[in-house]
């Protein structure tokens, strides 16, 4: 057949975005939502601020600024809302038939979990589950953007163990080493129609033949975070941490195809054992990134602290899908630029019951103009940050955090490897609440 190759690119583009969705979406697919303190001062201080537990995972050296042993739990839920306005054409030009996919973000909680417990008055071990990464968008079936992607999720859950060392008064080190779990899934229409004809078999037209692709993958890697906890002067704490990246390499995601009979009798005499239900083995590297933060008491009520954190997307590079069926392997690359997220923020301790907090924060997205897609159809973002924590008794506190998120309209102009194109414009929207109860024993 004359369009093997292209049947093949077509097929294989869509595999390979399973694996590397995240590198698509770093603003809203790498989550920082692990903290309702942080979130409420947009995550100004995160790896400096005493008191709240998330530096377990993000900064092990901060856990000298915890007193005592300790247990805490928070919840994110984040509304994420994409809505396209467009319209597309087949290979022949034609206007394709199907609506404009609905809402395709999602309403999502993302828990943490924190214990921490001195060993000594220098050492310190912490306990973490948290969820960095995560990220979904799922249109309608049949919407008109299908041949571009349907469905896109991906999900990281860490399980983590780390450790504090109080060199001195100034100076605390810290490590963590972390195993991540992570799942990814997508679905998309395929256009056999389109693709036979252009081997010009007798009775098929573009769109004439719909089928679908799903792919189904996991895999558990581990990985390390070092941090350092410098206090040069009375009140002021700087925290830098390092996140490695994190290689995972599924051996066997379940890869599925749905085939119209017709067309499937044609495609399987043509190419046998390659339209077929099998698995797919490949490598992917989770990037890596850095963190400095710091904070000011500037008063017995009032603190003041910042946050820079650069993500290495870039070293993402590129990705290779074997299949085990007779689908050759192919070798993707992608086009994301490193990103960096600044933030300030404010707190406010009103008395010894009630602490306030507010936020400002930029927060860079890796896709740019030309790489931008239906699955991540993504925008940098600003951030306006609200936060209190009420302390009910000297044990118990509770704390929440709010924050929306300034996304500018955005459009795509795709044109995918069996001909069709899609054209529109995206409205996209976010919002996020964040709750937490501390405990201390």
């Amino acid at each position: 057949m004359n369009s093997t190759k292209v049947q093949q690119k077509t097929l294989l583009a869509m595999a390979v975005s399973l694996a590397c969705v995240g590198t698509a979406h770093a603003a809203a697919f790498q989550l920082k939502e692990q903290s309702a303190a942080g979130q409420g001062r947009a995550f100004a201080g995160s790896i400096s601020q005493g008191g709240d537990a998330t530096v377990i995972a993000n900064n092990p050296a901060a856990m000298t600024l915890l007193n005592g042993r300790l247990i805490q739990a928070d919840v994110a839920v984040i509304d994420y809302s994409v809505k396209f306005d467009g319209t597309g054409h087949d290979a022949l030009g034609r206007p394709l038939s199907g609506g404009n996919g609905g809402n395709a973000g999602d309403t999502a909680a993302v828990p943490s979990l924190y214990f921490h417990t001195p060993l000594t008055d220098r050492i310190h071990l912490g306990l973490s589950v948290t969820a960095p990464f995560g990220f979904k968008t799922e249109y309608d079936d049949g919407w008109v953007g299908r041949y571009q992607g349907v469905r896109t999720e991906l999900k990281a859950i860490d399980a983590g163990v780390a450790g504090s060392y109080k060199v001195n008064e100034a100076l605390s080190l810290g490590a963590s080493v972390f195993a991540e779990r992570m799942e990814v899934k997508l679905r998309d229409a395929i256009d056999f129609g389109a693709l036979l004809a252009a081997s010009s078999v007798p009775g098929f037209s573009p769109t004439s033949a719909d089928g679908y692709i799903n792919i189904d993958g996991h895999n558990t890697a581990v990985g390390y975070t070092l941090g350092a906890l410098l206090r040069p002067a009375e009140g002021t704490t700087i925290g830098l941490a390092y996140r490695s990246e994190v290689k995972h390499k599924p051996k066997s995601a379940q890869v599925d195809f749905s085939v119209p009979a017709a067309a499937n009798a044609v495609l399987s005499a043509a190419r046998p054992n390659t339209f077929v239900s099998t698995t797919a083995s490949t490598e992917l590297t989770m990037p890596s990134s850095w963190t400095l933060s710091a904070s000011q008491r500037l008063d017995d009520q009032w603190t003041v602290m910042a946050d820079y954190s650069r993500t290495q997307w870039e070293k993402f590079g590129s990705v290779v899908l074997d299949f085990a069926s007779n689908l050759p392997d192919e070798t993707l690359h992608f086009g994301y630029r490193n990103t960096s997220f600044y933030s300030i923020g404010t707190e406010y301790r009103a008395n010894d019951s009630w602490t306030f907090r507010g936020g400002l924060a930029y927060d860079q997205t890796p896709v740019t103009d030309a790489v931008r897609d239906v699955r991540v159809p993504d925008v940098s973002r600003r951030w306006l940050s609200l936060g209190a924590t009420w302390q009910v008794s000297k044990p118990l506190t509770y704390s929440v955090g709010y924050t929306h998120l300034f996304i500018k309209d955005t459009s795509v102009n795709l044109t995918s490897s069996s001909g069709s194109t899609l054209q529109g414009s995206y409205k996209l929207s976010s919002d996020i609440v964040a709750v937490s109860a501390q405990y201390r024993f």
